[in-house]
């Protein structure tokens, strides 16, 4: 009996494994690919606490703040083991930071992003099925490399940033 479980367990692990292929095998290709989650960023208040949160108390390696004012923020990398989060703090008053701190006064997570090999065909491909990008051309962003950001509506409620890998 223990060996007709094992098998029992193993057609059904079988199963389960040829039904996920299939599974993938349904996803449409795309003329650009997408790769690892680049980092989770959070917007902060306090950008000095939130540093020390990560680097003393918790003893990531943390960068040291870099201003973009392209983007209208000051952002600070924790480096973690398979990707980073990055801090956000606005710069200046028109920053949307800022306003996603006033509705959100103790900060919280601000976006997602998500590297693919070719940015350009991804804005290409994903007008084409009507997700909105929040710029006609994208921008260099924190790590020297063009970004895009996807609405959030079209997004199920999550900011996406696509960063060219």
């Amino acid at each position: 009996s223990g060996l007709l479980s094992r098998l029992q367990t193993s057609a059904s692990i079988a199963q389960t494994l040829s039904s996920s292929r299939s599974f993938s095998q349904n996803i449409p290709s795309c003329l650009w690919k997408l790769g690892r989650l680049n980092h989770v960023a959070i917007a902060v208040p306090d950008l000095e606490k939130a540093q020390s949160l990560y680097k003393d108390v918790l003893g990531a390696q943390v960068s040291e703040t870099v201003a973009l004012p392209e983007h209208g923020v000051y952002t600070v990398f924790v480096e973690l083991g398979n990707t980073k989060l990055e801090l956000l703090h606005p710069l200046g008053e028109k920053s949307p930071i800022a306003s996603f701190l006033q509705k959100n006064k103790t900060g919280g997570m601000h976006h997602i992003c998500i590297e693919v090999d070719d940015i350009k065909a991804a804005m290409t491909e994903l007008k084409k099925k009507r997700i909105r990008i929040l710029s006609e051309e994208p921008k260099i962003g924190a790590h020297g490399k063009p970004v895009i950001f996807l609405h959030p509506k079209d997004c199920h409620g999550v900011l996406v940033e696509l960063e060219q890998a």
